[in-house]
């Protein structure tokens, strides 16, 4: 599978309606047990969170796991695999989950990686200065720790399929398993350097501080202050829709089957 070539400074592949597909993922949603809750409002569009969680009945308590996609608004992939896994509900049984399905839907609307405001939305995470990252934060604080957290994106200069895995306790990793399993899909960025750091095999793993960092990306915040165990997953958009969408499906499910199991 070879690159499309369609990306020269940006992102130039396919496009999608945002609010047909929000529609979809929330009908589809509803449909399969999951609550919806909206945390802002602006205009006619709308920030909204789904949650399912489970019956434990003195159980001992499953995972809590937190994904979301759709913070930049040239990624179609994203929402295209939240309206996917929802539609699939392959979620294994004794895990609650979390979902963002859409972070950035001024920035479909206009069809950039920006918001309407000209600002990156995944570099605001420190200093909130965005209406929409303060209204996730927000929400986000109100929600319990979450023992994973997944965040679906895509990267327009990719070689293939890649992830960053952030884990500063070296607790078991599901890199590997996440990658063997796109590895069927899609191909894996060979790269021994990407976004300017060392990887081997599609993973990154930086030995990081986030206080170090001036701006921060949503993965920061999450191992800031709500998880020990964070996955960004990058698609890589310069290969087709479908393929993309493959990949983020296909390495949030086996995230989750090894995590169960």
């Amino acid at each position: 599978m070879r690159r499309l070539g369609r990306n020269k400074g940006g992102y130039f592949g396919e496009t999608i309606n945002l609010v047909e597909v929000l529609r979809e993922i929330e009908v589809t949603a509803s449909a399969h047990g999951w609550q919806s809750e909206d945390f802002l409002h602006f205009g006619s569009l709308r920030l909204f969170a789904l949650n399912r969680i489970g019956d434990a009945r003195g159980q001992p308590r499953g995972p809590r796991v937190y994904l979301s996609t759709g913070i930049h608004g040239d990624e179609p992939a994203g929402p295209l695999a939240a309206l996917r896994l929802l539609r699939e509900n392959q979620w294994p049984t004794g895990c609650d989950y979390w979902f963002c399905p859409c972070l950035n839907p001024a920035g479909f609307i206009l069809n950039r990686r920006e918001n309407d405001k000209g600002m990156d939305l995944n570099r605001d995470y420190r200093h909130l200065q965005s209406a929409e990252i303060r209204a996730h934060t927000g929400w986000l604080e109100r929600q319990p720790d979450f023992d994973y957290c997944f965040c679906l994106h895509e990267d327009w200069e990719a070689h293939g399929f890649y992830v960053y895995e952030l884990n500063p306790d070296n607790r078991p990793s599901l890199a590997e398993r996440m990658i063997e399993e796109v590895a069927r899909v899609c191909p894996i960025d060979p790269s021994e350097v990407i976004e300017g750091r060392e990887a081997k095999d599609g993973i990154i793993r930086p030995n990081l501080d986030p206080q170090n960092r001036p701006e921060w990306p949503e993965a920061f915040w999450l191992i800031t202050h709500k998880t020990r165990m964070s996955y960004t997953l990058e698609s890589p958009s310069d290969f087709p829709l479908h393929t993309r969408v493959d990949a983020l499906v296909r390495g949030v499910q086996a995230a989750l089957r090894t995590l169960t199991h």
